[in-house]
């Protein structure tokens, strides 16, 4: 797609920096942009087109989605066509579709082949982590470079979008700011700058900018997907049931919340008043000031990527410690604070080399947070304390009250999964072990019983493993489960110490302070409802006296009447 495209020769010109297509040399196409050699089994579908330069005229947004729509269908038929056998392909496209649409069990089927696909994207990932050569030509490059696929701006235009963002002229605000972008991400770039006048103490700060024109490219195909969406839903029963409509609205809702910079500043400014005076952390104060929906101005914090190793041992950071606080940090951030990043990984993690801050780690990009309830962190706290304890009991009865099971589950088939699962992982040596996979266990293990846990928790699972990973490739010897745990045994200390209850009594202090008042009348009102009660017991009483005596009475003389009539007629039966 035009949005994830460098020269924009095709309409999937990303494709050509998938691991399975690149391969080693590049050539240049008839535009003079560099394009990858792919396998010639895939070459048709690939045909060379005209580069878009940045300056040609934007294309039509119906016209845009029309052609993409086109472009979708025209080669994932072709993908499909090369993978049917050479002399049976429609035979086997018969087959296939006919197999498809008979076969009850499809989607149960990959609803079940997906889940087990993710210990090997973890097994792999990790891998990564602990042996960061074998990362060269795979995947995470290509993922990683997708953040810089899009073209900068031009200086003059920077300018331009700078002046406009925030109502003036970039000459009254700026003593001097670099048009070039330090960093240059997925539709946005950041600039340094120095301000003309200090804003609350700041002269040198870092504004984030938002390319408008990438933005709407990126909104256009959100509306594409959610208009293929609407459709399937009025043609396709499957598609009702499967609700994908409202699956398109969430994706395009959570695409979009990356690029408000209003919602980044209030959770970078939230996240510095949660670690104020933590001396692991290096958070940029936000200058409100120049904040707008396209500009997001904070505090320059110079800064190395986390994995420059190289860089950050010449300057004299200690990888060791490093490595540590970041597993610390983001334990505490998930389950004390409830309030973790959602996308965490090594690119959005930096460490600061200013002499005052130096090896603190700086977390500048708040884009995608999420939050957990207090019922949610006090039970990943207690369960995961009870998993690093092996009280494989304890953990299944927090299941049940949490509800992650139906009520009819029983408490010991649970227990015995939990700990064929974990069981495992206690056998390495502690720092050998990973917390993060055990953490995988104590979410997942409800799956069985048709249980399931907030997606919400498992945001916050996959975020730990990302800093554990992380960790790891800072200082591969770090003990992160002995980390965890004693983050996590704190955490739960605290809620059964004298701050847990000092804690839950202020919370509860503002309630007490309206509720106070109106005791003498909620006594009052108490003992009303209690007479009320009591009369209506005895009236029930009464009534309940009469009716059994009617009854009683009414037995009586049916007897009577029956006894009289029958001695009736014996007498008369006698006369004669």
């Amino acid at each position: 797609m035009p949005m994830f495209a460098t020269c924009r020769c095709s309409p999937y010109a990303d494709v050509r920096h998938m691991p399975t297509l690149a391969v080693s040399s590049a050539r240049q196409s008839p535009c003079g942009c560099s394009r990858r050699r792919i396998p010639a089994n895939l070459s048709g579908l690939f045909t060379h087109r005209r580069c878009v330069l940045p300056n040609d005229p934007p294309m039509p947004p119906l016209f845009r989605r029309l052609r993409l729509l086109f472009h979708t269908l025209r080669y994932g038929a072709r993908l499909v066509w090369l993978a049917a056998p050479e002399h049976h392909k429609l035979h086997w496209f018969i087959t296939l579709a006919s197999r498809v649409h008979a076969s009850p069990g499809a989607r149960a089927g990959v609803h079940r082949a997906l889940p087990n696909l993710g210990p090997l994207a973890s097994a792999f990932a990790e891998a990564l982590a602990r042996r960061p050569e074998l990362a060269t030509g795979t995947l995470h490059d290509a993922i990683d470079a997708v953040g810089h696929l899009e073209t900068p701006l031009p200086p003059d235009e920077v300018e331009q979008a700078i002046a406009a963002a925030l109502g003036r002229p970039v000459s009254t605000l700026f003593a001097s700011i670099d048009l070039t972008p330090a960093r240059n991400g997925f539709a946005e770039q950041t600039h340094v700058g120095r301000l003309a006048e200090p804003i609350n103490g700041h002269r040198d700060i870092a504004i984030k900018l938002v390319r408008a024109a990438q933005l709407q490219q990126i909104a256009d195909e959100a509306a594409l997907l959610r208009w293929v969406a609407r459709w399937m839903e009025k043609l396709s029963k499957n598609a009702r049931r499967l609700q994908l409509r409202d699956m398109a609205d969430a994706f395009t809702q959570d695409i979009l919340r990356r690029f408000d910079l209003r919602a980044e500043a209030a959770n970078l400014s939230q996240t510095a008043h949660h670690f104020a005076d933590d001396r692991r952390l290096a958070i940029p104060a936000v200058i409100w000031e120049l904040c707008t929906d396209r500009t997001l101005a904070m505090q320059h914090v110079e800064s190395l990527p986390a994995l420059d190793l190289a860089g950050l041992s010449a300057r004299g950071v200690k990888l060791m410690p490093l490595a540590e606080h970041i597993i610390e940090v983001v334990t505490e951030q998930a389950f004390e604070h409830g309030f973790f990043h959602a996308t965490l990984d090594a690119r959005r993690v930096r460490v600061s080399i200013e002499p005052d801050t130096l090896g603190r780690i700086v977390l500048a990009d708040f884009a995608v947070m999420s939050s957990l309830s207090t019922h949610e962190r006090e039970f990943f706290v207690q369960g995961a304390t009870a998993l690093f304890d092996q009280d494989y009991g304890r953990l299944a009865l927090l299941h049940h009250e949490a509800g992650h099971v139906s009520s009819d589950t029983r408490p010991e088939k649970l227990e015995a999964e939990l700990r064929t699962r974990a069981e495992a992982h206690f056998a390495p040596q502690s720092h050998e072990r990973s917390a993060g996979a055990l953490f995988h266990h104590l979410l997942f293990a409800v799956h069985p019983f048709g249980g399931d846990v907030p997606p919400r928790l498992v945001a916050a699972q996959r975020t730990f493993e990302q800093a554990e990973m992380l960790a790891n490739a800072l200082h591969p010897g770090v003990d992160s489960w002995k980390i965890a745990r004693s983050v996590l045994a704190t955490l739960a200390r605290r809620e059964f110490d004298h701050r847990g209850w000092v804690r839950h009594i202020a919370q509860e202090m503002p309630h007490l302070a309206h509720l106070v008042p109106r005791i003498p009348q909620l006594a009052v009102r108490y003992l009303q409802h209690q007479h009320e009660a009591a009369n209506v017991r005895q009236q029930a009483q009464l009534v309940s006296d009469v009716l059994t005596e009617y009854r009683r009475t009414r037995v009586l003389l049916w007897a009577c009447t029956i006894c009289g009539g029958v001695l009736g007629a014996v007498a008369v039966l006698l006369t004669y």
